[in-house]
């Protein structure tokens, strides 16, 4: 039954690996179940309203295991959602915080806006159209940028290196701590699991660093993670759905139409190519690409994910957007929609057992994220680097990404160039009108300044 759902062995793949993928990616994001909270709740809006933590907690799991689950029995591929970071912090420290000042449904207005209007985009097929117009080696250079975007996230979450100002990193002051220990043994014993083809590497490899966390914060007083993580839970709050539905259109005559368009325009540019990138990126690494670069059934893919950007505004939970995080999964062999069905399961099981996925701790899954970038980085090869055309363009893309943290930054810069690069050298006919026109926008987007 689950076979011809899943088309599981047409894809090369078991339901036992399935499973196994979908657990590693559950616990390599379950951390948005905390982080998400973390960032908008608590924060008051200039009418004094703020969103409670196990508010925000109880929604987020929600919209991500109902679009998760979508993503599976509809689109039948590997990729999760939930809420994005660098969206939910400009909602909450620019709409609401900022010199804007608006109310939190006014701000979660606007999620639901862009979502509605990407939503359009593709039930007309443009959406799809533009990914199409990428060429195969910008598509290529996608998924390495995103491999060395994760790979960062996971030595950032080490503690191997911190960000400094703006969004460059730095090496850590001390390397004598015990997270740093964690990362390194759980980096080594999974590292070497994958060397010799052990199923589920990825995910012993998480849980491996837990238990290992775990052990290490109780024989140190609950001193080394003082977020609650790496402790065994003794609380189980209930679920608060009352955050459902709050949002307001208000925005409009808050914000004037002028401004109230450029924002939506620039939130809905990244979610747009955020997803792209991701998609296209994560699918390219797993060869699941045509022989024209294309993703079969790309446009579902997209569809849920437009409509979970207006899901996640409208449980203000800010857009709910395919996460990164989704190559973990990838990696340990998922291939079809049943990887993300176990991943929606759980998000919603987290419901009622959300301190059990808060027991992992970024450090354990630092190791799986850096071991993740090694694998989208094997995508080098397929650039041809001779090409000076190509290869300056995939390079801006490839080091854009990890050093702006931003997948969006990452794709515009390659566009742009790719663009003004063909048209200097004589091979204009070869880019595809659409391009031209997307790297207009992306010069509005850098120009009037990044969202995220």
């Amino acid at each position: 039954m689950l076979d011809g759902l899943f088309h599981i062995r047409e894809r090369g793949s078991t339901v036992r690996t399935e499973i196994i993928a979908g657990l590693a990616t559950f616990l390599t994001m379950s951390y948005i179940l905390f982080v998400n909270p973390s960032i908008l709740a608590g924060l008051k809006d200039h009418t004094g309203y703020a969103l409670g933590f196990n508010q925000v907690l109880t929604m987020t799991a929600l919209v991500a295991g109902v679009m998760t689950l979508a993503m599976g029995l509809y689109a039948n591929y590997p990729f999760a959602l939930a809420s994005g970071l660098g969206l939910n912090a400009f909602v909450a420290f620019t709409l609401v915080g900022g010199a804007t000042k608006l109310s939190w449904p006014d701000a979660m207005g606007i999620i639901v806006m862009e979502g509605l209007v990407i939503t359009v985009l593709v039930l007309t097929r443009f959406r799809q159209a533009v990914l199409d117009a990428i060429p195969m080696a910008l598509k290529n250079s996608i998924g390495i940028g995103i491999g060395l975007f994760i790979t960062l996230i996971g030595l950032v979450n080490a503690g191997v290196v911190v960000k400094g100002n703006g969004t460059l990193v730095t090496l850590a002051p001390h390397y004598n701590t015990w997270p740093l220990l964690i990362f390194a043994v759980g980096l080594v014993v999974t590292g070497a699991l994958v060397h010799r083809g052990f199923k589920g590497a990825l995910l012993f490899g998480i849980i491996f660093s837990t238990v290992f966390a775990t052990i290490v914060n109780k024989t140190n007083d609950m001193k080394v993670f003082t977020d609650g993580s790496a402790r065994i839970p003794h609380s189980w709050p209930a679920p608060d759905f009352s955050l459902a539905g709050n949002f307001s259109f208000n925005f409009w005559s808050v914000l004037g139409v002028g401004t109230a368009t450029a924002i939506v325009l620039s939130v809905l540019l990244s979610d747009f190519f955020d997803t792209a990138g991701t998609v296209t990126g994560i699918a390219a690494d797993a060869d699941m690409l045509d022989e024209e670069g294309r993703l079969p059934g790309m446009n579902r893919v997209l569809l849920v994910d437009s409509l979970g950007a207006a899901a996640g505004g409208a449980g203000s939970i800010s857009s709910n957007t395919t996460f990164i995080e989704s190559a973990a999964g990838v990696s340990a062999g998922g291939r079809t929609g049943l990887t993300s069905v176990v991943v929606g399961l759980l998000f919603l099981a987290s419901l009622v057992i959300s301190p059990v996925a808060g027991m992992v701790p970024a450090v354990a899954t630092a190791p799986i994220l850096v071991i993740v970038g090694y694998y989208m980085m094997r995508l080098v090869k397929k650039i041809d680097w001779d090409d000076a055309s190509i290869g300056i363009p995939a390079l801006l893309t490839i080091i854009i990404m990890p050093a702006t943290y931003s997948i969006t930054n990452g794709v515009g810069a390659g566009f742009i160039s790719y663009v003004v690069i063909s048209m200097l050298t004589g091979n204009a006919r070869r880019v595809h009108p659409l391009l031209y026109a997307v790297a207009a926008v992306f010069g509005w987007y850098f120009y009037r300044g990044v969202v995220g």
